[in-house]
């Protein structure tokens, strides 16, 4: 097999000045791509800018030989966001890839969480989500081509103790992955979710003298898969922790149907309704909300039917 290469191909990369989406950057510039380095350089509860990490990648990469350029705009506001794609339409003429992987961290337990620490953590994880994917998505439909990869967590599917807020925005990640992948399909444009395990300053304060090796280049390469034109899969979700990569996603049980039921009949079949011996998963393309509609009618229909 050739190697997979990004030559000619525009990433834009939020987040990028440190971590993950740094070694994101330095993967797809090492093998072709022109990359918008975004990064406001802010503390990690957001406050704050600060130019020297993204300009600190944007030289690392030019120094290898790649092509990069910075960007400090934030992806709180929508303007921020549209600033940060504009800058790859200036710079490069175009966008092929979008990688949103910028994020914050203010925690604290459901009991005290102030409004402001809530709000703040959904603008950029969630809403700073929607406020580049919204500008990026037509120009990628446009031409008919273009990869999507958004940042959820094991936050995000499981929950932890004292972040909710991360926690909300991560799980509402999915919602836009599911519908930019529907949407985007017929277009040639591919969304998808990475959900990342790495130790970057996002672990501080951390005991991580247990944990096997988990530096984000184990992360890279399957981001580095989602952005590609070989990339096969859409509206799905691949899980990269410690060196496992695994799909993760949503399934049902099979369930149980009745023509009427009470409140003591639904206590009287909970084992049956979450019995999960036979699970059932409705892909998100092309259509798993039809899917899921039709598979719920035709199991009522069996019945009357019977």
């Amino acid at each position: 097999m050739s190697e997979l290469r990004f030559d000619n191909r525009v990433a834009v990369i939020t987040g990028a000045g440190r971590g993950l989406g740094r070694t994101y950057a330095l993967l797809l510039a090492s093998k072709g791509a022109r990359v918008v380095v975004n990064d406001p350089g802010g503390s990690l509860d957001g406050d704050g800018v600060d130019a020297s990490p993204a300009q600190a990648v944007v030289e690392e990469i030019r120094a290898a030989g790649g092509e990069a350029i910075a960007s400090l705009e934030s992806v709180a506001t929508p303007a921020g966001g549209r600033a940060i794609i504009d800058a790859a339409l200036q710079h490069y003429g175009g966008i092929d890839i979008l990688i949103h992987n910028a994020g914050n961290v203010r925690p604290g337990p459901l009991k005290s969480m102030s409004c402001d620490d809530f709000e703040t953590v959904l603008d950029v994880h969630l809403r700073g989500a929607f406020h580049v994917v919204r500008p990026a998505f037509p120009l990628m439909c446009e031409a008919g081509y273009g990869r999507i990869v958004l940042t959820s967590s094991i936050g995000g599917l499981y929950g932890n103790h004292d972040v909710l807020n991360y926690a909300v925005a991560k799980s509402g990640m999915i919602g836009l992955n599911n519908v930019a992948a529907i949407e985007g399909e017929p277009e040639g444009v591919k969304c998808n979710i990475i959900v990342p395990g790495a130790v970057t300053r996002m672990a501080e304060g951390i005991d991580i003298s247990a944990y096997p090796p988990m530096g984000p280049e184990l992360v890279a390469p399957v981001v580095g898969w989602l952005a590609h034109e070989r990339c096969s899969i859409n509206g799905e979700m691949l899980v990269s922790i410690a060196g496992r990569v695994a799909k993760a996603y949503v399934a049902e049980s099979e369930g149980v149907y009745r023509g009427d039921w009470d409140i003591n009949q639904v206590d009287e079949q909970m084992a049956s309704i979450r019995n999960s011996e036979k699970p059932v998963v409705f892909p998100v393309v092309p259509d798993g909300h039809k899917e899921h509609i039709l598979y719920s009618f035709e199991m009522a229909n069996r019945a009357r039917n019977a």
